[in-house]
Protein backbone atom coordinates (compact mmCIF):
# COMPACT_ATOMS: atom_id res chain seq x y z
CA UNK A 1 0.00 0.00 0.00
CA UNK A 2 1.63 3.26 -1.22
CA UNK A 3 1.04 6.29 0.88
CA UNK A 4 1.23 9.91 0.29
CA UNK A 5 5.40 11.57 1.64
CA UNK A 6 5.51 12.60 5.10
CA UNK A 7 1.92 10.80 5.62
CA UNK A 8 1.76 7.45 7.99
CA UNK A 9 0.75 4.45 6.35
CA UNK A 10 -2.15 4.14 8.23
CA UNK A 11 -4.46 6.63 9.42
CA UNK A 12 -7.15 6.47 11.64
CA UNK A 13 -9.66 8.90 10.14
CA UNK A 14 -9.45 7.02 7.17
CA UNK A 15 -12.57 5.41 6.46
CA UNK A 16 -10.87 3.20 3.72
CA UNK A 17 -8.19 2.46 6.99
CA UNK A 18 -11.14 2.07 9.11
CA UNK A 19 -13.12 -0.51 6.91
CA UNK A 20 -10.30 -2.37 6.01
CA UNK A 21 -9.60 -3.08 9.35
CA UNK A 22 -12.65 -3.96 10.59
CA UNK A 23 -13.38 -6.37 8.18
CA UNK A 24 -10.07 -8.15 8.74
CA UNK A 25 -11.12 -8.16 12.35
CA UNK A 26 -14.51 -9.88 11.35
CA UNK A 27 -12.78 -12.21 9.37
CA UNK A 28 -10.07 -13.10 11.86
CA UNK A 29 -12.53 -13.47 14.40
CA UNK A 30 -14.84 -15.56 12.25
CA UNK A 31 -12.02 -17.89 11.55
CA UNK A 32 -11.13 -17.93 15.00
CA UNK A 33 -14.30 -18.87 16.06
CA UNK A 34 -15.19 -21.84 13.72
CA UNK A 35 -11.57 -23.38 14.49
CA UNK A 36 -12.79 -23.38 17.82
CA UNK A 37 -16.28 -24.97 16.90
CA UNK A 38 -14.59 -27.55 14.45
CA UNK A 39 -12.28 -28.80 17.62
CA UNK A 40 -14.88 -28.61 20.07
CA UNK A 41 -16.80 -30.79 18.00
CA UNK A 42 -14.71 -33.07 17.29
CA UNK A 43 -13.19 -33.47 20.40
CA UNK A 44 -17.01 -34.31 21.80
CA UNK A 45 -17.47 -36.76 18.83
CA UNK A 46 -13.69 -38.49 19.02
CA UNK A 47 -14.17 -38.98 23.16
CA UNK A 48 -17.63 -40.19 22.41
CA UNK A 49 -16.49 -42.67 19.64
CA UNK A 50 -13.22 -43.68 21.82
CA UNK A 51 -15.89 -44.32 24.79
CA UNK A 52 -18.10 -46.38 23.27
CA UNK A 53 -15.18 -48.50 21.66
CA UNK A 54 -13.32 -49.05 25.38
CA UNK A 55 -17.27 -49.66 26.91
CA UNK A 56 -17.92 -52.25 24.06
CA UNK A 57 -14.58 -53.93 24.19
CA UNK A 58 -14.46 -54.20 27.88
CA UNK A 59 -18.04 -55.82 27.93
CA UNK A 60 -16.82 -58.17 25.35
CA UNK A 61 -13.92 -59.67 27.34
CA UNK A 62 -16.47 -59.46 30.41
CA UNK A 63 -18.51 -62.18 29.12
CA UNK A 64 -15.53 -64.51 28.56
CA UNK A 65 -15.67 -67.74 30.86
CA UNK A 66 -11.94 -68.33 30.57
CA UNK A 67 -8.85 -65.72 31.35
CA UNK A 68 -8.25 -64.47 27.87
CA UNK A 69 -4.80 -64.41 26.01
CA UNK A 70 -4.08 -60.77 25.38
CA UNK A 71 -1.89 -59.53 22.84
CA UNK A 72 0.94 -57.66 23.94
CA UNK A 73 1.08 -53.38 23.32
CA UNK A 74 4.28 -51.59 23.37
CA UNK A 75 4.88 -48.19 24.67
CA UNK A 76 5.08 -46.93 20.74
CA UNK A 77 1.64 -48.26 19.86
CA UNK A 78 -0.17 -46.98 23.17
CA UNK A 79 1.45 -43.42 22.78
CA UNK A 80 1.74 -42.98 18.84
CA UNK A 81 -1.34 -44.91 17.53
CA UNK A 82 -3.44 -45.17 20.58
CA UNK A 83 -3.69 -48.80 21.20
CA UNK A 84 -6.42 -49.50 24.12
CA UNK A 85 -4.31 -51.24 27.61
CA UNK A 86 -6.51 -54.13 28.91
CA UNK A 87 -6.43 -55.32 32.32
CA UNK A 88 -8.58 -58.29 33.84
CA UNK A 89 -9.01 -58.57 37.29
CA UNK A 90 -10.94 -61.61 39.08
CA UNK A 91 -13.77 -60.69 41.92
CA UNK A 92 -10.81 -61.26 44.61
CA UNK A 93 -8.92 -57.62 43.39
CA UNK A 94 -6.30 -60.09 41.62
CA UNK A 95 -5.06 -58.81 38.53
CA UNK A 96 -4.80 -61.68 36.20
CA UNK A 97 -3.33 -60.38 33.28
CA UNK A 98 -2.10 -56.92 31.54
CA UNK A 99 -1.96 -56.04 27.71
CA UNK A 100 1.22 -53.87 29.18
CA UNK A 101 2.26 -54.69 32.99
CA UNK A 102 4.34 -51.54 32.78
CA UNK A 103 0.98 -49.67 33.74
CA UNK A 104 0.22 -49.50 37.26
CA UNK A 105 -3.24 -48.30 37.23
CA UNK A 106 -5.51 -49.39 40.00
CA UNK A 107 -9.04 -51.57 39.97
CA UNK A 108 -11.60 -48.91 39.81
CA UNK A 109 -14.25 -49.42 42.30
CA UNK A 110 -17.34 -48.30 40.14
CA UNK A 111 -18.86 -49.45 36.89
CA UNK A 112 -18.18 -46.39 33.77
CA UNK A 113 -15.31 -43.87 32.78
CA UNK A 114 -13.14 -42.15 34.75
CA UNK A 115 -9.66 -40.50 34.36
CA UNK A 116 -6.86 -40.92 36.48
CA UNK A 117 -3.54 -39.07 35.89
CA UNK A 118 -0.33 -40.98 36.35
CA UNK A 119 2.39 -37.80 35.21
CA UNK A 120 2.54 -34.77 33.53
CA UNK A 121 1.12 -32.99 30.38
CA UNK A 122 -1.20 -35.24 28.19
CA UNK A 123 0.69 -38.20 28.61
CA UNK A 124 -0.23 -38.66 31.90
CA UNK A 125 -3.83 -38.69 31.76
CA UNK A 126 -5.59 -41.87 30.82
CA UNK A 127 -9.27 -42.85 30.29
CA UNK A 128 -10.48 -45.37 31.89
CA UNK A 129 -13.36 -47.75 31.33
CA UNK A 130 -14.29 -50.50 33.77
CA UNK A 131 -17.13 -52.96 34.09
CA UNK A 132 -18.72 -53.76 37.42
CA UNK A 133 -16.68 -55.37 40.38
CA UNK A 134 -17.53 -58.42 40.34
CA UNK A 135 -17.90 -61.05 43.79
CA UNK A 136 -17.63 -64.12 42.26
CA UNK A 137 -14.17 -65.48 41.72
CA UNK A 138 -15.09 -67.27 38.42
CA UNK A 139 -16.33 -63.85 36.88
CA UNK A 140 -13.94 -60.95 35.93
CA UNK A 141 -13.96 -56.85 35.89
CA UNK A 142 -12.13 -55.49 32.80
CA UNK A 143 -10.68 -52.41 32.07
CA UNK A 144 -10.20 -50.99 29.07
CA UNK A 145 -7.46 -48.14 29.61
CA UNK A 146 -6.01 -45.58 26.69
CA UNK A 147 -3.37 -42.68 26.73
CA UNK A 148 -5.36 -39.20 27.06
CA UNK A 149 -2.51 -37.41 24.64
CA UNK A 150 -3.24 -39.56 21.99
CA UNK A 151 -7.14 -38.49 21.92
CA UNK A 152 -5.87 -34.51 22.23
CA UNK A 153 -3.16 -35.09 19.34
CA UNK A 154 -5.99 -37.14 17.79
CA UNK A 155 -8.50 -34.05 18.26
CA UNK A 156 -6.29 -31.37 17.25
CA UNK A 157 -5.49 -33.07 13.81
CA UNK A 158 -8.88 -33.99 12.73
CA UNK A 159 -10.10 -30.43 13.53
CA UNK A 160 -6.88 -28.88 12.01
CA UNK A 161 -7.42 -30.77 9.21
CA UNK A 162 -10.71 -29.68 9.03
CA UNK A 163 -10.07 -25.91 9.40
CA UNK A 164 -6.72 -26.25 7.03
CA UNK A 165 -8.90 -24.69 3.74
CA UNK A 166 -10.46 -22.28 5.75
CA UNK A 167 -6.48 -20.90 6.85
CA UNK A 168 -5.70 -20.55 2.98
CA UNK A 169 -8.68 -19.10 2.17
CA UNK A 170 -8.59 -16.38 4.65
CA UNK A 171 -5.45 -14.73 3.06
CA UNK A 172 -7.74 -14.92 -0.32
CA UNK A 173 -10.50 -13.63 1.50
CA UNK A 174 -8.44 -10.52 2.78
CA UNK A 175 -6.93 -9.77 -0.33
CA UNK A 176 -10.26 -9.81 -2.07
CA UNK A 177 -11.69 -7.59 1.02
CA UNK A 178 -8.45 -5.37 0.17
CA UNK A 179 -8.59 -5.13 -3.69
CA UNK A 180 -12.64 -4.29 -3.50
CA UNK A 181 -11.60 -1.38 -0.59
CA UNK A 182 -9.16 -0.48 -3.14
CA UNK A 183 -10.91 -0.19 -5.97
CA UNK A 184 -13.99 2.09 -4.54
CA UNK A 185 -11.65 4.41 -3.09
CA UNK A 186 -9.67 4.47 -6.11
CA UNK A 187 -13.04 6.02 -7.21
CA UNK A 188 -13.32 8.36 -4.94
CA UNK A 189 -9.67 9.41 -5.17
CA UNK A 190 -10.56 10.51 -9.19
CA UNK A 191 -13.53 12.23 -7.86
CA UNK A 192 -10.57 14.19 -5.82
CA UNK A 193 -8.36 14.55 -8.87
CA UNK A 194 -11.47 16.18 -10.59
CA UNK A 195 -11.94 18.56 -7.40
CA UNK A 196 -8.18 19.43 -7.73
CA UNK A 197 -8.13 20.22 -11.12
CA UNK A 198 -11.33 22.68 -10.66
CA UNK A 199 -10.42 26.42 -10.53
CA UNK A 200 -12.72 29.65 -10.59
CA UNK A 201 -12.68 29.29 -14.74
CA UNK A 202 -14.07 26.36 -14.56
CA UNK A 203 -16.20 25.07 -12.20
CA UNK A 204 -17.68 22.08 -14.34
CA UNK A 205 -19.85 19.02 -12.38
CA UNK A 206 -18.71 16.18 -11.43
CA UNK A 207 -19.97 12.77 -12.87
CA UNK A 208 -21.62 10.88 -10.42
CA UNK A 209 -21.57 7.69 -12.41
CA UNK A 210 -18.04 7.01 -11.03
CA UNK A 211 -18.56 6.85 -7.76
CA UNK A 212 -20.53 4.38 -4.82
CA UNK A 213 -24.12 4.66 -4.39
CA UNK A 214 -23.67 6.45 -1.07
CA UNK A 215 -21.16 8.88 -2.06
CA UNK A 216 -23.17 10.02 -4.60
CA UNK A 217 -25.34 12.50 -2.37
CA UNK A 218 -22.52 14.01 -1.89
CA UNK A 219 -21.09 14.22 -4.65
CA UNK A 220 -24.80 15.82 -6.24
CA UNK A 221 -24.86 18.34 -3.32
CA UNK A 222 -21.04 19.57 -4.32
CA UNK A 223 -22.44 20.31 -7.75
CA UNK A 224 -25.22 21.99 -6.78
CA UNK A 225 -22.76 23.99 -4.97
CA UNK A 226 -20.84 24.35 -7.58
CA UNK A 227 -23.40 25.71 -9.89
CA UNK A 228 -24.06 28.36 -7.01
CA UNK A 229 -20.54 29.44 -7.26
CA UNK A 230 -20.48 29.47 -10.91
CA UNK A 231 -23.58 32.11 -10.53
CA UNK A 232 -21.28 34.34 -7.98
CA UNK A 233 -18.35 34.09 -10.29
CA UNK A 234 -20.25 35.31 -13.08
CA UNK A 235 -22.33 38.02 -11.17
CA UNK A 236 -19.11 39.31 -9.77
CA UNK A 237 -17.32 39.40 -13.45
CA UNK A 238 -19.87 41.26 -15.30
CA UNK A 239 -20.09 43.89 -11.98
CA UNK A 240 -16.54 44.55 -12.49
CA UNK A 241 -16.36 44.27 -16.47
CA UNK A 242 -19.69 46.58 -16.41
CA UNK A 243 -18.57 49.14 -13.99
CA UNK A 244 -15.01 49.15 -15.53
CA UNK A 245 -16.74 49.56 -19.18
CA UNK A 246 -18.80 52.26 -17.77
CA UNK A 247 -15.60 54.39 -15.63
CA UNK A 248 -13.84 53.72 -19.26
CA UNK A 249 -15.09 56.29 -21.46
CA UNK A 250 -16.29 58.97 -18.72
CA UNK A 251 -12.64 58.76 -17.67
CA UNK A 252 -11.03 59.05 -21.22
CA UNK A 253 -13.04 62.04 -22.15
CA UNK A 254 -11.97 64.18 -18.48
CA UNK A 255 -8.35 63.35 -19.25
CA UNK A 256 -9.07 64.53 -23.18
CA UNK A 257 -10.79 67.82 -21.81
CA UNK A 258 -7.66 68.40 -19.19
CA UNK A 259 -5.55 67.43 -21.85
CA UNK A 260 -7.44 70.53 -24.04
CA UNK A 261 -7.50 73.07 -21.14
CA UNK A 262 -3.86 72.80 -20.08
CA UNK A 263 -2.70 75.65 -22.68
CA UNK A 264 -5.82 77.54 -20.80
CA UNK A 265 -3.74 77.03 -17.05
CA UNK A 266 -2.43 80.69 -16.46
CA UNK A 267 -0.72 80.65 -13.36
CA UNK A 268 1.59 78.63 -11.18
CA UNK A 269 -0.56 77.60 -8.04
CA UNK A 270 -3.26 76.50 -10.71
CA UNK A 271 -0.99 74.73 -12.81
CA UNK A 272 0.48 72.67 -9.56
CA UNK A 273 -3.62 71.73 -9.33
CA UNK A 274 -4.10 70.72 -12.55
CA UNK A 275 -0.59 68.45 -12.88
CA UNK A 276 -2.37 66.12 -9.72
CA UNK A 277 -5.70 66.65 -10.91
CA UNK A 278 -3.82 64.72 -14.60
CA UNK A 279 -2.08 62.49 -12.24
CA UNK A 280 -5.52 61.41 -10.81
CA UNK A 281 -6.91 60.83 -14.24
CA UNK A 282 -4.18 58.93 -15.66
CA UNK A 283 -4.37 56.44 -12.24
CA UNK A 284 -8.10 55.80 -12.42
CA UNK A 285 -7.44 55.04 -16.11
CA UNK A 286 -4.50 52.60 -15.07
CA UNK A 287 -6.94 51.11 -12.69
CA UNK A 288 -9.58 50.71 -15.45
CA UNK A 289 -7.19 49.16 -17.71
CA UNK A 290 -6.28 46.83 -15.32
CA UNK A 291 -9.45 46.15 -13.55
CA UNK A 292 -10.53 44.79 -17.30
CA UNK A 293 -7.58 43.02 -18.01
CA UNK A 294 -7.78 40.89 -14.63
CA UNK A 295 -11.63 40.30 -15.50
CA UNK A 296 -10.85 39.04 -19.02
CA UNK A 297 -8.78 36.37 -17.27
CA UNK A 298 -10.48 35.25 -14.95
CA UNK A 299 -13.45 34.80 -17.09
CA UNK A 300 -11.79 33.38 -20.29
CA UNK A 301 -13.61 30.00 -20.07
CA UNK A 302 -11.78 29.13 -23.36
CA UNK A 303 -7.83 30.04 -22.60
CA UNK A 304 -5.02 30.60 -25.69
CA UNK A 305 -3.83 27.40 -26.71
CA UNK A 306 -0.08 26.78 -25.28
CA UNK A 307 2.60 27.35 -27.33
CA UNK A 308 5.82 26.82 -26.65
CA UNK A 309 7.76 30.44 -26.36
CA UNK A 310 11.50 31.42 -26.07
CA UNK A 311 11.72 33.24 -22.70
CA UNK A 312 14.47 35.18 -23.81
CA UNK A 313 12.37 36.72 -27.02
CA UNK A 314 9.28 37.67 -24.69
CA UNK A 315 11.32 39.13 -22.08
CA UNK A 316 13.10 41.62 -24.66
CA UNK A 317 9.42 42.57 -25.95
CA UNK A 318 8.59 43.27 -22.80
CA UNK A 319 11.10 45.43 -22.29
CA UNK A 320 11.10 46.98 -25.64
CA UNK A 321 7.54 47.61 -24.85
CA UNK A 322 7.95 49.02 -21.46
CA UNK A 323 10.71 51.56 -22.70
CA UNK A 324 8.17 54.74 -23.20
CA UNK A 325 7.88 54.09 -19.53
CA UNK A 326 11.25 54.13 -18.59
CA UNK A 327 12.44 56.81 -20.83
CA UNK A 328 9.81 58.88 -19.31
CA UNK A 329 10.86 58.16 -15.74
CA UNK A 330 14.57 58.14 -16.84
CA UNK A 331 15.17 54.61 -15.46
CA UNK A 332 17.98 52.74 -17.15
CA UNK A 333 16.29 49.56 -18.11
CA UNK A 334 18.43 46.41 -19.49
CA UNK A 335 18.23 42.42 -19.87
CA UNK A 336 20.44 40.07 -19.73
CA UNK A 337 20.41 36.78 -20.86
CA UNK A 338 23.14 34.46 -19.70
CA UNK A 339 20.75 31.40 -20.35
CA UNK A 340 17.88 30.07 -22.83
CA UNK A 341 15.27 28.62 -21.06
CA UNK A 342 11.61 27.75 -23.48
CA UNK A 343 8.13 27.51 -21.45
CA UNK A 344 4.87 26.15 -22.75
CA UNK A 345 2.20 28.54 -22.37
CA UNK A 346 -0.55 30.70 -23.59
CA UNK A 347 2.12 33.80 -25.41
CA UNK A 348 -0.50 36.31 -23.99
CA UNK A 349 -0.78 35.41 -20.27
CA UNK A 350 3.95 34.63 -20.34
CA UNK A 351 3.67 38.29 -21.86
CA UNK A 352 1.08 39.38 -18.50
CA UNK A 353 3.52 37.75 -16.09
CA UNK A 354 6.66 39.68 -17.17
CA UNK A 355 4.91 43.43 -18.41
CA UNK A 356 3.31 43.32 -14.94
CA UNK A 357 6.33 42.73 -12.57
CA UNK A 358 8.73 44.98 -15.04
CA UNK A 359 5.74 47.55 -15.12
CA UNK A 360 5.62 47.19 -11.25
CA UNK A 361 9.51 47.35 -10.96
CA UNK A 362 9.58 51.12 -13.29
CA UNK A 363 6.77 52.36 -10.79
CA UNK A 364 8.53 51.94 -8.03
CA UNK A 365 12.19 52.62 -8.95
CA UNK A 366 13.20 56.53 -8.20
CA UNK A 367 13.59 58.74 -11.07
CA UNK A 368 16.99 57.89 -12.68
CA UNK A 369 17.16 54.70 -11.43
CA UNK A 370 17.86 51.05 -12.51
CA UNK A 371 16.07 48.21 -13.46
CA UNK A 372 17.46 44.87 -14.70
CA UNK A 373 15.94 41.79 -15.62
CA UNK A 374 17.91 38.60 -15.35
CA UNK A 375 17.65 35.13 -17.47
CA UNK A 376 19.95 33.07 -15.56
CA UNK A 377 20.54 29.70 -13.60
CA UNK A 378 19.78 29.71 -9.99
CA UNK A 379 21.07 25.84 -8.64
CA UNK A 380 20.65 24.46 -11.62
CA UNK A 381 17.52 25.73 -12.65
CA UNK A 382 16.36 28.52 -15.01
CA UNK A 383 14.91 31.61 -13.08
CA UNK A 384 13.97 35.28 -14.40
CA UNK A 385 14.95 37.97 -12.10
CA UNK A 386 13.35 41.34 -12.16
CA UNK A 387 15.55 44.30 -9.88
CA UNK A 388 14.64 47.57 -8.82
CA UNK A 389 16.16 50.26 -6.72
CA UNK A 390 12.83 51.50 -4.90
CA UNK A 391 12.20 51.07 -1.45
CA UNK A 392 11.40 47.47 -1.67
CA UNK A 393 8.48 45.82 0.66
CA UNK A 394 8.37 45.73 4.81
CA UNK A 395 9.07 42.31 5.54
CA UNK A 396 6.32 41.90 7.42
CA UNK A 397 3.88 43.01 4.70
CA UNK A 398 5.69 41.03 1.67
CA UNK A 399 3.36 38.18 1.90
CA UNK A 400 0.21 40.56 1.24
CA UNK A 401 1.78 41.93 -1.77
CA UNK A 402 -0.13 39.71 -4.02
CA UNK A 403 -3.25 40.54 -2.76
CA UNK A 404 -5.37 42.82 -4.77
CA UNK A 405 -5.62 46.40 -4.51
CA UNK A 406 -2.69 46.16 -2.15
CA UNK A 407 -0.29 48.87 -1.86
CA UNK A 408 2.29 49.50 1.01
CA UNK A 409 0.94 52.28 3.34
CA UNK A 410 2.42 55.36 3.08
CA UNK A 411 4.24 54.37 -0.59
CA UNK A 412 3.57 57.36 -2.27
CA UNK A 413 4.00 55.48 -6.19
CA UNK A 414 1.27 55.63 -8.43
CA UNK A 415 -0.21 51.95 -9.21
CA UNK A 416 -3.57 50.15 -8.71
CA UNK A 417 -2.15 47.08 -6.28
CA UNK A 418 -3.36 44.54 -8.69
CA UNK A 419 -0.33 44.32 -11.05
CA UNK A 420 1.42 41.64 -8.89
CA UNK A 421 -2.20 39.90 -8.49
CA UNK A 422 -2.57 39.06 -12.06
CA UNK A 423 0.96 38.39 -12.59
CA UNK A 424 1.07 35.52 -10.09
CA UNK A 425 -2.71 34.76 -11.43
CA UNK A 426 -1.22 34.07 -14.59
CA UNK A 427 1.92 32.51 -13.11
CA UNK A 428 -0.15 29.77 -11.48
CA UNK A 429 -1.88 28.63 -14.39
CA UNK A 430 0.61 27.97 -16.27
CA UNK A 431 2.82 26.25 -13.85
CA UNK A 432 5.32 28.91 -13.03
CA UNK A 433 5.86 30.75 -8.90
CA UNK A 434 6.88 34.32 -8.05
CA UNK A 435 9.03 34.72 -5.24
CA UNK A 436 9.28 38.39 -3.94
CA UNK A 437 12.37 39.56 -1.57
CA UNK A 438 14.26 42.42 -0.64
CA UNK A 439 17.54 43.09 -1.24
CA UNK A 440 20.26 44.80 0.34
CA UNK A 441 23.72 46.55 -0.07
CA UNK A 442 27.06 45.86 1.45
CA UNK A 443 26.81 47.16 4.35
CA UNK A 444 22.92 45.54 4.50
CA UNK A 445 20.85 48.95 3.77
CA UNK A 446 17.92 48.46 1.81
CA UNK A 447 18.67 48.21 -1.94
CA UNK A 448 15.12 47.58 -3.58
CA UNK A 449 13.09 44.47 -4.56
CA UNK A 450 13.68 41.30 -6.90
CA UNK A 451 10.95 39.45 -8.09
CA UNK A 452 11.86 35.81 -9.29
CA UNK A 453 9.94 33.97 -11.55
CA UNK A 454 11.13 30.30 -10.74
CA UNK A 455 10.44 28.69 -14.61
CA UNK A 456 9.82 24.61 -15.05
CA UNK A 457 10.96 23.97 -18.59
CA UNK A 458 14.17 22.26 -19.69
CA UNK A 459 16.75 24.78 -19.99
CA UNK A 460 19.40 24.74 -22.59
CA UNK A 461 22.81 26.85 -21.91
CA UNK A 462 23.73 29.22 -24.78
CA UNK A 463 26.28 31.63 -23.36
CA UNK A 464 25.42 35.41 -22.25
CA UNK A 465 24.01 38.14 -24.20
CA UNK A 466 22.96 41.51 -22.94
CA UNK A 467 20.48 43.79 -24.72
CA UNK A 468 18.98 47.43 -24.04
Amino acid sequence: MTTAPGRPWYSPSSLRNRLLMWLVVVHLLAAAGVAWFTYASYDRLIVTFKDDQMQMLADSYASNVAVPELRPADERSIFGRGAFVIQIWNGRGELLVSSWPALAVARQPAEGLSTVRMGSGDDGVWRIYSTAPVADADRFQVQVIQNGGFVRRLVAKRALSSTAPIALLLPLSLAVLWLVVWASSRKLRSVVLDVAAQDERSLSELSVSRVPDEIAPLVEAFNSLLGRLRQAFAAQRRFVQDAAHELRTPIAAIGLQLDNMRAEVPAESIAEHYTHLKGGVTRAQHLIEQLLRLSRQESSTEPEAPESLDVASVLRDSVAQLMVVADRRRIDIGFEGETSATVTAPPAELRSVFDNLIDNALRHSPEGGVVDVRLHEVEGRPVVDVLDNGPGIPPELIDRAFDRFFRVPGNPTEGSGLGLAIARMAALRNGLRIVLANRHDAQGRPAGLQARVHLRDHLRDHGVGRAA
